[in-house]
Protein backbone atom coordinates (compact mmCIF):
# COMPACT_ATOMS: atom_id res chain seq x y z
CA UNK A 1 0.00 0.00 0.00
CA UNK A 2 1.46 3.42 -0.99
CA UNK A 3 1.80 5.94 1.83
CA UNK A 4 0.02 9.26 1.36
CA UNK A 5 2.27 12.14 0.35
CA UNK A 6 2.22 14.88 2.97
CA UNK A 7 2.63 18.39 1.65
CA UNK A 8 5.45 20.32 3.37
CA UNK A 9 4.46 23.13 5.70
CA UNK A 10 4.74 26.43 3.80
CA UNK A 11 7.62 28.53 5.02
CA UNK A 12 7.96 32.30 5.05
CA UNK A 13 10.93 34.64 5.38
CA UNK A 14 9.74 35.35 8.92
CA UNK A 15 9.91 31.62 9.71
CA UNK A 16 13.54 31.76 8.60
CA UNK A 17 14.19 34.57 11.08
CA UNK A 18 13.84 37.69 8.92
CA UNK A 19 10.94 40.04 9.65
CA UNK A 20 10.31 42.32 6.66
CA UNK A 21 7.46 44.09 8.45
CA UNK A 22 9.76 44.99 11.36
CA UNK A 23 12.28 46.38 8.87
CA UNK A 24 9.62 48.56 7.28
CA UNK A 25 8.48 49.78 10.70
CA UNK A 26 12.08 50.70 11.52
CA UNK A 27 12.41 52.75 8.32
CA UNK A 28 9.29 54.74 9.22
CA UNK A 29 10.62 55.25 12.77
CA UNK A 30 13.98 56.66 11.66
CA UNK A 31 12.80 58.79 8.71
CA UNK A 32 12.33 62.01 10.75
CA UNK A 33 15.67 61.49 12.50
CA UNK A 34 17.49 61.05 9.21
CA UNK A 35 15.67 63.99 7.59
CA UNK A 36 17.14 66.37 10.18
CA UNK A 37 20.63 65.60 8.90
CA UNK A 38 19.85 66.47 5.27
CA UNK A 39 21.64 69.28 3.45
CA UNK A 40 20.25 71.27 0.50
CA UNK A 41 22.36 69.17 -1.87
CA UNK A 42 20.52 65.95 -1.01
CA UNK A 43 18.22 64.88 -3.82
CA UNK A 44 15.20 62.75 -2.90
CA UNK A 45 14.66 60.86 0.33
CA UNK A 46 15.15 57.42 1.81
CA UNK A 47 14.15 54.30 -0.06
CA UNK A 48 15.85 54.55 -3.43
CA UNK A 49 18.35 52.06 -4.80
CA UNK A 50 21.02 54.75 -4.65
CA UNK A 51 21.33 58.01 -2.72
CA UNK A 52 21.74 61.21 -4.72
CA UNK A 53 23.83 64.26 -3.81
CA UNK A 54 24.16 67.33 -6.07
CA UNK A 55 27.73 68.71 -6.03
CA UNK A 56 27.29 71.18 -8.87
CA UNK A 57 28.25 74.81 -8.31
CA UNK A 58 29.82 74.28 -4.88
CA UNK A 59 33.48 73.68 -5.85
CA UNK A 60 35.76 74.85 -8.68
CA UNK A 61 38.25 71.97 -8.51
CA UNK A 62 36.76 69.48 -6.07
CA UNK A 63 38.79 66.64 -4.64
CA UNK A 64 36.65 63.92 -3.08
CA UNK A 65 37.98 62.42 0.16
CA UNK A 66 36.42 59.18 1.41
CA UNK A 67 36.71 57.28 4.65
CA UNK A 68 35.26 54.18 6.26
CA UNK A 69 35.51 52.86 9.82
CA UNK A 70 33.77 51.11 12.68
CA UNK A 71 33.83 51.49 16.45
CA UNK A 72 35.72 48.31 17.33
CA UNK A 73 34.88 46.40 20.48
CA UNK A 74 33.37 49.47 22.13
CA UNK A 75 30.27 47.84 20.65
CA UNK A 76 30.59 45.05 23.20
CA UNK A 77 30.39 47.53 26.07
CA UNK A 78 27.49 49.36 24.42
CA UNK A 79 25.58 46.10 24.28
CA UNK A 80 26.66 45.06 27.78
CA UNK A 81 25.51 48.34 29.33
CA UNK A 82 22.55 48.99 27.02
CA UNK A 83 24.12 52.25 25.82
CA UNK A 84 22.78 52.27 22.25
CA UNK A 85 21.96 55.95 21.76
CA UNK A 86 25.50 57.36 21.42
CA UNK A 87 27.47 54.55 19.74
CA UNK A 88 26.24 55.92 16.41
CA UNK A 89 27.92 59.25 17.20
CA UNK A 90 31.15 57.32 17.65
CA UNK A 91 30.68 55.73 14.24
CA UNK A 92 30.17 59.05 12.47
CA UNK A 93 33.03 60.73 14.32
CA UNK A 94 35.55 58.03 13.44
CA UNK A 95 34.82 58.60 9.75
CA UNK A 96 34.25 62.35 9.45
CA UNK A 97 37.18 63.31 11.69
CA UNK A 98 39.42 61.27 9.39
CA UNK A 99 38.45 63.05 6.16
CA UNK A 100 38.65 66.39 7.99
CA UNK A 101 42.41 65.83 8.39
CA UNK A 102 42.89 66.53 4.68
CA UNK A 103 40.83 69.69 4.86
CA UNK A 104 37.66 68.09 3.52
CA UNK A 105 34.13 68.98 4.52
CA UNK A 106 32.15 65.76 5.10
CA UNK A 107 29.19 65.84 2.71
CA UNK A 108 27.29 62.61 3.25
CA UNK A 109 27.36 59.40 5.24
CA UNK A 110 26.20 55.80 4.77
CA UNK A 111 25.86 53.24 7.54
CA UNK A 112 25.72 49.45 7.77
CA UNK A 113 23.88 47.83 10.68
CA UNK A 114 23.78 44.04 10.96
CA UNK A 115 22.10 41.90 13.59
CA UNK A 116 20.76 38.39 14.12
CA UNK A 117 17.23 39.45 15.06
CA UNK A 118 15.98 42.98 14.56
CA UNK A 119 15.04 44.80 17.76
CA UNK A 120 13.30 47.93 16.55
CA UNK A 121 13.91 50.02 19.69
CA UNK A 122 17.62 49.17 19.86
CA UNK A 123 18.15 49.69 16.14
CA UNK A 124 16.26 52.98 16.13
CA UNK A 125 18.40 54.19 19.05
CA UNK A 126 21.62 53.27 17.23
CA UNK A 127 20.59 54.86 13.93
CA UNK A 128 19.23 57.85 15.82
CA UNK A 129 22.75 58.34 17.21
CA UNK A 130 24.18 58.09 13.71
CA UNK A 131 21.71 60.71 12.49
CA UNK A 132 22.59 62.96 15.44
CA UNK A 133 26.32 62.61 14.73
CA UNK A 134 25.70 63.56 11.11
CA UNK A 135 23.61 66.55 12.13
CA UNK A 136 26.30 67.79 14.53
CA UNK A 137 28.96 67.52 11.83
CA UNK A 138 26.88 69.00 8.99
CA UNK A 139 26.97 65.71 7.12
CA UNK A 140 23.86 64.21 5.52
CA UNK A 141 22.84 60.65 6.37
CA UNK A 142 21.59 59.74 2.90
CA UNK A 143 21.44 55.96 3.00
CA UNK A 144 22.49 52.72 4.59
CA UNK A 145 21.80 49.05 5.04
CA UNK A 146 20.02 47.28 7.87
CA UNK A 147 20.66 43.55 7.64
CA UNK A 148 18.83 40.94 9.70
CA UNK A 149 20.88 37.74 9.50
CA UNK A 150 19.71 34.86 11.69
CA UNK A 151 22.45 32.63 13.15
CA UNK A 152 25.18 35.17 12.31
CA UNK A 153 24.90 37.05 15.62
CA UNK A 154 23.79 36.09 19.11
CA UNK A 155 20.60 37.62 20.52
CA UNK A 156 21.23 41.26 21.40
CA UNK A 157 24.40 41.54 19.29
CA UNK A 158 24.84 43.83 16.31
CA UNK A 159 27.65 45.20 14.20
CA UNK A 160 28.24 48.65 12.74
CA UNK A 161 30.27 50.18 9.94
CA UNK A 162 30.20 53.62 8.33
CA UNK A 163 31.35 55.34 5.17
CA UNK A 164 31.64 59.05 4.38
CA UNK A 165 32.54 61.22 1.40
CA UNK A 166 33.90 64.74 1.81
CA UNK A 167 35.18 67.36 -0.59
CA UNK A 168 37.86 70.04 -0.61
CA UNK A 169 39.17 72.48 -3.19
CA UNK A 170 42.31 71.06 -4.75
CA UNK A 171 44.26 74.19 -3.80
CA UNK A 172 43.20 73.83 -0.15
CA UNK A 173 44.02 70.16 0.32
CA UNK A 174 46.10 69.42 3.42
CA UNK A 175 48.71 66.80 2.58
CA UNK A 176 51.54 67.70 4.99
CA UNK A 177 53.58 69.39 2.28
CA UNK A 178 53.75 72.68 4.20
CA UNK A 179 55.08 71.17 7.41
CA UNK A 180 58.51 72.44 8.46
CA UNK A 181 60.92 71.79 11.32
CA UNK A 182 60.04 74.16 14.15
CA UNK A 183 56.28 73.94 13.58
CA UNK A 184 54.27 73.53 16.78
CA UNK A 185 51.80 70.80 17.69
CA UNK A 186 48.54 71.99 19.24
CA UNK A 187 46.59 69.14 20.83
CA UNK A 188 42.82 69.45 21.17
CA UNK A 189 41.14 67.57 24.01
CA UNK A 190 39.39 64.26 23.54
CA UNK A 191 36.25 63.27 25.43
CA UNK A 192 37.87 60.03 26.62
CA UNK A 193 39.14 56.89 24.88
CA UNK A 194 36.86 57.72 21.91
CA UNK A 195 36.61 54.40 20.01
CA UNK A 196 40.09 52.94 20.28
CA UNK A 197 41.83 50.50 22.58
CA UNK A 198 38.62 48.87 23.77
CA UNK A 199 39.92 45.31 23.61
CA UNK A 200 42.46 46.35 26.25
CA UNK A 201 39.88 48.50 28.10
CA UNK A 202 37.48 45.56 28.34
CA UNK A 203 40.27 43.30 29.62
CA UNK A 204 41.17 45.85 32.32
CA UNK A 205 37.52 46.36 33.23
CA UNK A 206 37.02 42.60 33.63
CA UNK A 207 40.20 42.18 35.68
CA UNK A 208 39.12 45.03 37.98
CA UNK A 209 35.86 43.18 38.68
CA UNK A 210 33.53 45.17 36.39
CA UNK A 211 33.30 48.16 38.76
CA UNK A 212 30.33 49.95 37.18
CA UNK A 213 29.52 51.95 40.31
CA UNK A 214 32.80 53.82 40.90
CA UNK A 215 33.74 57.33 39.83
CA UNK A 216 36.85 58.63 38.07
CA UNK A 217 37.35 62.37 38.33
CA UNK A 218 33.79 62.85 39.54
CA UNK A 219 32.29 60.91 36.61
CA UNK A 220 30.84 57.40 36.71
CA UNK A 221 33.39 55.01 35.19
CA UNK A 222 30.92 53.57 32.67
CA UNK A 223 29.94 57.09 31.58
CA UNK A 224 33.62 57.95 31.13
CA UNK A 225 34.29 54.81 29.08
CA UNK A 226 31.17 55.27 26.92
CA UNK A 227 31.52 59.02 26.31
CA UNK A 228 31.00 59.51 22.55
CA UNK A 229 33.91 60.47 20.33
CA UNK A 230 34.30 64.23 19.90
CA UNK A 231 33.19 65.62 16.54
CA UNK A 232 35.82 68.16 15.48
CA UNK A 233 34.35 68.98 12.07
CA UNK A 234 32.50 72.26 12.54
CA UNK A 235 35.10 74.12 14.66
CA UNK A 236 38.06 72.96 12.55
CA UNK A 237 36.28 73.88 9.31
CA UNK A 238 35.69 77.31 10.84
CA UNK A 239 39.44 77.61 11.43
CA UNK A 240 40.21 76.48 7.88
CA UNK A 241 37.83 79.06 6.41
CA UNK A 242 39.20 81.91 8.53
CA UNK A 243 42.29 84.03 7.94
CA UNK A 244 44.19 81.40 9.96
CA UNK A 245 43.46 78.71 7.38
CA UNK A 246 46.66 79.09 5.32
CA UNK A 247 48.76 78.70 8.49
CA UNK A 248 47.18 75.38 9.39
CA UNK A 249 49.90 73.23 7.84
CA UNK A 250 48.56 69.78 8.75
CA UNK A 251 46.14 67.96 11.04
CA UNK A 252 45.92 64.53 12.64
CA UNK A 253 43.05 62.53 14.12
CA UNK A 254 44.35 60.45 17.02
CA UNK A 255 42.78 57.00 16.63
CA UNK A 256 44.16 53.43 16.67
CA UNK A 257 47.90 53.63 17.23
CA UNK A 258 47.52 56.49 19.69
CA UNK A 259 49.85 59.47 19.87
CA UNK A 260 52.86 57.47 18.72
CA UNK A 261 51.56 56.41 15.33
CA UNK A 262 48.96 58.94 14.19
CA UNK A 263 50.53 62.41 14.17
CA UNK A 264 53.62 61.18 12.32
CA UNK A 265 51.38 60.07 9.42
CA UNK A 266 51.03 63.70 8.29
CA UNK A 267 54.71 64.62 8.81
CA UNK A 268 56.98 64.44 5.72
CA UNK A 269 59.97 62.11 5.55
CA UNK A 270 63.09 63.58 7.10
CA UNK A 271 61.12 65.18 9.93
CA UNK A 272 60.08 63.85 13.31
CA UNK A 273 58.21 64.85 16.45
CA UNK A 274 58.97 65.56 20.06
CA UNK A 275 55.98 65.45 22.38
CA UNK A 276 55.97 66.70 25.97
CA UNK A 277 53.66 64.41 27.91
CA UNK A 278 53.61 66.83 30.85
CA UNK A 279 52.10 69.64 28.76
CA UNK A 280 48.50 68.53 29.23
CA UNK A 281 46.62 66.91 32.14
CA UNK A 282 46.07 63.16 31.90
CA UNK A 283 42.28 62.63 32.10
CA UNK A 284 41.22 60.54 35.11
CA UNK A 285 39.82 57.69 32.99
CA UNK A 286 43.26 57.09 31.47
CA UNK A 287 44.90 57.25 34.90
CA UNK A 288 42.46 54.57 36.07
CA UNK A 289 43.14 52.38 33.03
CA UNK A 290 46.90 52.66 33.42
CA UNK A 291 46.80 51.96 37.15
CA UNK A 292 44.36 49.02 37.04
CA UNK A 293 46.00 47.48 34.00
CA UNK A 294 49.59 48.19 35.07
CA UNK A 295 50.03 49.53 31.55
CA UNK A 296 53.49 50.89 30.70
CA UNK A 297 53.77 54.46 29.44
CA UNK A 298 54.89 53.46 25.96
CA UNK A 299 51.92 51.08 25.70
CA UNK A 300 49.55 53.89 26.71
CA UNK A 301 51.00 56.20 24.03
CA UNK A 302 50.61 53.62 21.25
CA UNK A 303 47.13 52.43 22.28
CA UNK A 304 45.15 55.44 23.48
CA UNK A 305 44.76 59.11 22.64
CA UNK A 306 45.57 59.86 26.32
CA UNK A 307 43.41 63.00 26.27
CA UNK A 308 44.42 64.41 22.84
CA UNK A 309 41.89 63.63 20.12
CA UNK A 310 42.94 65.95 17.30
CA UNK A 311 46.19 67.76 16.52
CA UNK A 312 46.94 70.93 14.55
CA UNK A 313 50.40 71.54 13.08
CA UNK A 314 51.02 75.29 12.82
CA UNK A 315 53.95 77.73 12.68
CA UNK A 316 55.40 78.33 16.13
CA UNK A 317 54.74 82.07 15.89
CA UNK A 318 51.02 81.40 15.27
CA UNK A 319 50.39 79.32 18.40
CA UNK A 320 48.97 82.20 20.45
CA UNK A 321 46.62 83.26 17.65
CA UNK A 322 45.38 79.72 17.16
CA UNK A 323 45.02 79.36 20.91
CA UNK A 324 42.75 82.41 21.08
CA UNK A 325 40.65 81.07 18.20
CA UNK A 326 40.29 77.66 19.86
CA UNK A 327 39.30 79.35 23.12
CA UNK A 328 36.58 81.16 21.18
CA UNK A 329 35.37 77.86 19.77
CA UNK A 330 35.20 76.34 23.25
CA UNK A 331 37.90 73.71 22.62
CA UNK A 332 40.38 72.83 25.38
CA UNK A 333 43.87 72.70 23.91
CA UNK A 334 47.59 72.67 24.72
CA UNK A 335 50.88 73.13 22.91
CA UNK A 336 52.10 69.54 23.17
CA UNK A 337 55.28 69.45 21.10
CA UNK A 338 57.03 70.40 17.89
CA UNK A 339 58.27 69.16 14.55
CA UNK A 340 62.00 68.47 14.47
CA UNK A 341 64.58 67.25 12.02
CA UNK A 342 64.57 63.48 12.18
CA UNK A 343 67.67 61.72 13.42
CA UNK A 344 68.70 58.12 12.98
CA UNK A 345 66.45 56.84 15.79
CA UNK A 346 62.71 56.88 16.29
CA UNK A 347 60.80 59.65 14.55
CA UNK A 348 58.47 60.20 17.53
CA UNK A 349 59.81 60.91 21.00
CA UNK A 350 57.44 61.29 23.93
CA UNK A 351 58.78 62.30 27.29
Amino acid sequence: MTAAVTAPTPLTYRDAGVDIDAGNELVERIKPLVKRSFRPEVMGGLGGFGALFDLSGKYREPVLVSGTDGVGTKLKLAQQFGRHDTIGIDLVAMCVNDVLVQGAEPLFFLDYFATGKLDIDTTAAVIGGIARGCELSGCALIGGETAEMPDMYAIGEYDLAGFTVGAVEKSELRDGGKVRAGDALIGIASSGPHSNGYSLIRRIFERAGRPDDIEVGGVNLVDALMAPTTLYVKPVLELLRSELGPQLHAMAHVTGGGLTENIIRVIPDGLGLTIDASSWPQPPVFEWLQREGAVADHEMWRTFNCGIGFVLVVPAEAVATFGAALDGLGLAHWRIGEVVTAGDGERVRIG
